[in-house]
Order: structure tokens, then C-alpha cells, then sequence
């Protein structure tokens, strides 16, 4: 057997194999209101209908104003819960875990779509007073907009938030919950000291700045099901080796953390804090050597995903077989190609290792 193509058992829930769809932005709600489309529906379904084990949604913002765009998807009302429950019907129908990743940008949201060049985007031309831990600004290249400092009760808030969209997410019938804690959004916010220069409790040293990520990671699991998993994604680097950062010495040291209140596996990528945050090197599995150093070093019972540079049948196997990570998490190979996993069972010799859609099977050698 091969390692991609071996379950992943978390808690009660069985991942058919270990190859996830990365979350990624689809920036398509048609009405700028939050709600799933049929865009949506296909987008997600013809991954699951691809031999995906868990699709996972594009970041789902728990309140209005944490929403990266104003087409961005959003989890905030039972409307939205509902407009995503075929979506999640549709994954399980195909074999495939239906997984939703919990978001807010901070101080990112508010911008236009990245093919209508990702600037900030104006309260009267539809956007908003976005938020941080402080009133600083993303450096945007012109003028930027400005940020809201949240209080204590703002943050008591938006766990809150975090909190009531994992119930609503696990009405929608999602199986798995991702907490977004990186990319430079509110929660790596906070994390970060090149960010987060606060002189509270949500500041200063190691254990204020990671408050807000462990606080919402215990909100989180405390409604979700005993049988379900709790995923983490973390920035393990800002990739500013030369000022005060967020190092991997510290995402090993807040994986135990947050294993310790019930998440169950460590989705692990990097970057996005400041625009001068830029990888070493970037190319085939440039990330991976986070995910298995978070492995590696972390003293609590946790799996890790792997994120970055995957592209091949033979680079995900790899990444499993040789223990770097507990699954491959596929971005953009497969928004080129819906179907990577099945063609990955061909390509592997493991065709008789997943089952695959019947109506597909004469295509992949099933």
C-alpha cells in the first residue's frame, strides 16, 4: 500500500487518504454578501469528485468585517450556514471530509479581488474600518486605510464569533475545522512581534501574543464534536530573518499548545505578515521542512500537514512515506488539475487503493 493512499484516522474521523485541497480563495460571491454560490458548489465538488480524502473550504470569514474581500465567502448568519450545506452534502457524497477554514483578516481584509490589483478597497466603494491588534496600517505602497485597535471586549468579541461559527459550520455539515492563524491575518497578527507591539495581556512576550490563537482553538473545540477534528493552520515563519519575528522555534512551542487544547493537526505554511516576508527559496516543497520540523520537535500527540511547492504524485508519496508530515496539502495543482488524486493513484500504481467516482473510472484505469 501506499502511504498517500493509507487513511488518516483523527479522533473518530477517517480521512480517506492523505492528499488535502488547500484553502483557497475563489473571491465569488456574485452580491458581496458572504453566501456560497453554485461557483462555489463546482469548485469544491469536482476536487471531492477528483479522489481529494478532505476538501477544504476557502477562508470563511466568522464576522462580516473579516472578510480579505468583499466577494469572500462567510460563515455569520444560519443564511450562510445553509447556502453552504449542499456544498458539504455534495464532498460527502463523493467519499471525500467536508473541511471549513474559520477566518479573519484583520487588518488585511477590505481589499479588492487580486485580478482588480488587491488594494484597499473604500467604505464608500463597499469596504470597511478594518482591525488589528493595533492602529497600525498594512503598508500598502499608497495611502492606507486606517485600522481600528481592538480592546479587550472587541476581542472577547470576535472569539465569540469563532465560537458561533464552528456551531453553524457543523450545522452546514462540515466534519473537520480549520482555525486560520497565519498568512499575516488577524490571528498571526497577533502572534507576530512584528505586528503585535500591544502592552496587555494579548501582548508583550510568547504567552500574550499567542492568547488570541489559543483562546480561539479552545472556543472552537469546546462546540465541536468529541469526534471530530480541530485543525490549526500556522505561519511556522514570517521570513524576516533580520528584525524581531515569528521564528519555527515558536510554532513548535505553540503546537504543543494548542495540542494541549484539543487541535489535531498542525496545518503548517509560512509568510504573508509584511511585504517584505519572502521565502529563502521557493520551488518544489519549499515549506516542507516547517511541517517536518513542527513534527519532529513538537512533545504532544498532534499530526501535520505539509503545504507548498507540491505539485507531483511523487513529491506527495515522499512527503508521507518518509514521515515529513501527516498529509500533503495541495494548493494550486489542483486548481490545474480537479482530478490530482486520481491521477495520482494511477501514477503510483494504487488505483485499487481509492474507488473513485464509477462514472470517471474507465478514464483513471480503475
Amino acid at each position: 500500500m501506499t502511504a498517500l493512499f493509507s487513511s488518516l484516522n483523527l479522533r473518530e474521523t477517517s480521512i480517506p487518504n492523505r492528499v488535502m485541497v488547500s484553502p483557497m480563495c475563489q473571491y465569488s460571491c456574485e452580491q458581496r454578501d458572504g453566501l456560497a454560490t453554485e461557483w462555489h458548489r463546482t469548485h469544491l465538488g469536482s476536487r471531492a469528485v477528483g479522489g481529494a480524502g478532505l476538501v477544504m473550504s476557502e477562508a470563511t470569514a466568522v464576522e462580516p468585517r473579516g472578510r480579505i474581500s468583499p466577494e469572500d465567502l462567510g460563515i455569520w448568519s444560519d443564511e450562510h450556514a445553509e447556502a453552504l450545506e449542499p456544498i458539504t452534502e455534495f464532498i460527502r457524497e463523493q467519499g471525500s471530509v467536508p473541511g471549513i477554514q474559520l477566518a479573519h483578516a484583520g487588518r488585511k481584509a477590505s481589499t479588492s479581488r487580486p485580478w482588480e490589483d488587491h488594494g484597499p478597497v473604500a467604505p464608500e466603494d463597499g469596504g470597511w474600518t478594518v482591525v488589528g491588534p493595533t492602529d497600525e496600517p498594512w503598508p500598502y505602497d499608497d495611502e492606507a486605510p486606517s485600522t481600528e485597535r481592538l480592546t479587550p471586549e472587541d476581542i472577547e468579541s470576535v472569539v465569540g464569533s469563532f465560537r458561533t461559527a464552528a456551531e453553524r459550520a457543523l450545522a452546514a455539515g462540515f466534519e473537520v475545522a480549520e482555525v486560520h492563524a497565519a498568512h499575516g491575518y488577524l490571528i498571526h497578527e497577533f502572534l507576530s512581534p512584528v505586528t503585535n507591539t500591544r502592552g496587555d495581556a494579548y501582548g508583550g512576550g510568547f504567552e500574550g501574543r499567542t492568547r488570541l490563537a489559543r483562546e480561539v482553538t479552545a472556543a472552537v473545540r469546546e462546540v465541536w464534536p468529541d469526534d471530530k477534528p480541530v485543525f490549526v493552520r500556522i505561519s511556522a515563519t514570517d521570513w524576516l530573518p533580520d528584525r524581531e519575528s515569528w521564528t519555527v522555534a515558536d510554532s513548535v512551542r505553540l503546537a504543543d499548545r494548542l495540542a494541549d487544547l484539543g487541535a489535531d493537526l498542525i496545518d503548517v505554511s509560512a509568510g504573508g505578515i509584511h511585504p517584505e516576508s519572502s521565502p529563502e527559496r521557493a520551488g518544489p516543497n519549499y515549506q516542507v521542512r516547517y511541517a517536518e520540523r513542527v513534527r519532529e520537535e513538537t512533545d504532544r500527540e498532534v499530526a501535520v500537514g505539509a503545504v507548498g511547492g507540491i505539485t507531483t504524485p511523487e513529491q506527495a508519496e515522499a512527503v508521507v512515506a518518509n514521515e515529513r508530515a501527516d498529509m500533503a496539502i495541495v494548493g494550486r495543482e489542483h486548481l490545474r488539475d480537479p482530478y490530482f488524486t486520481l491521477r495520482a493513484a494511477e501514477a503510483l500504481d494504487a488505483t485499487d487503493e481509492i474507488e473513485g467516482p464509477p462514472q470517471y473510472r474507465r478514464a483513471f484505469g480503475f
